[in-house]
């Protein structure tokens, strides 16, 4: 695939499986201590520094975005498939949920505390990483945060044909090593705070990772540019 070009299949994919995928996948609470303890650490940092909302890019049936809000942080949620943003809006209607892709998001510069990118990134060409991560760059407010979660491997490429229950899909999914990711989000401008790797559990073959960055402040006008 080539250019924008995987954005249908991965919107056509979601439509189809989203009412298995919020049957068969993880609520925030059935996470393990460390994933939950991250967002709980994300949570935390966007809440105190107070720069603005968070946008779940990705945000899948709003579960997620559902978890942060109710930890007292003001955030919403933007999916490319619109089977899951009606899903998220029927689940938490209290809460903003927008069709929309991470490519282009329709999202003021400097705007956002926070940007939560939860296993939403992985099904993007690695040659297209770069756009994702300088929109996210793009649209946080200086001091802003960025946690992105996913599986990695070492350079995997997969494509299933079938998932979460054996329905059709033609996403195609890339596992990159946690270096590639960490160097990748330093090029887009972000200063990475942290990462934890977890291996994978019991029965299962995929480690994932999670990155916080952020968005450096902006030098005070009139400072010594040495």
């Amino acid at each position: 695939m080539s250019d924008l070009s995987y954005l249908a299949a991965v919107r056509e994919s979601y439509d189809t499986v989203a009412s298995a995928y919020v049957e068969r996948v993880k609520t925030p609470a059935e996470l393990d201590p460390l994933s939950r303890g991250m967002l709980n650490v994300f949570a935390e940092v966007v809440r105190t520094a107070g720069l603005g909302p968070v946008a779940d890019v990705g945000c899948g049936p709003g579960r997620v975005t559902a978890y942060l809000a109710e930890r007292q942080v003001p955030a919403f949620g933007i999916d490319l498939s619109p089977a899951m943003v009606e899903l998220a809006r029927g689940a938490y209607p209290d809460l903003r949920f927008d069709v929309g892709s991470m490519t282009s998001l329709p999202i003021e510069d400097d705007s956002l505390g926070g940007v939560l990118a939860y296993y939403s990134t992985h099904h993007t060409p690695p040659a297209l990483l770069p756009v994702v991560l300088g929109e996210f760059h793009r649209t946080l407010a200086p001091g802003g945060s960025l946690m992105l979660a996913g599986h990695v491997g070492a350079d995997r490429h997969l494509r299933p044909t079938q998932a979460y229950g054996g329905h059709p899909v033609s996403y195609e999914s890339y596992l990159l090593p946690p270096d590639r990711i960490a160097e990748l989000l330093k090029q887009a401008g972000f200063v990475l705070t942290s990462r934890l790797v977890e291996e994978p559990a019991e029965g299962a073959e995929r480690s994932f990772a999670t990155f916080l960055a952020h968005k450096p402040e902006r030098p005070a006008a009139g400072g010594d540019p040495a």
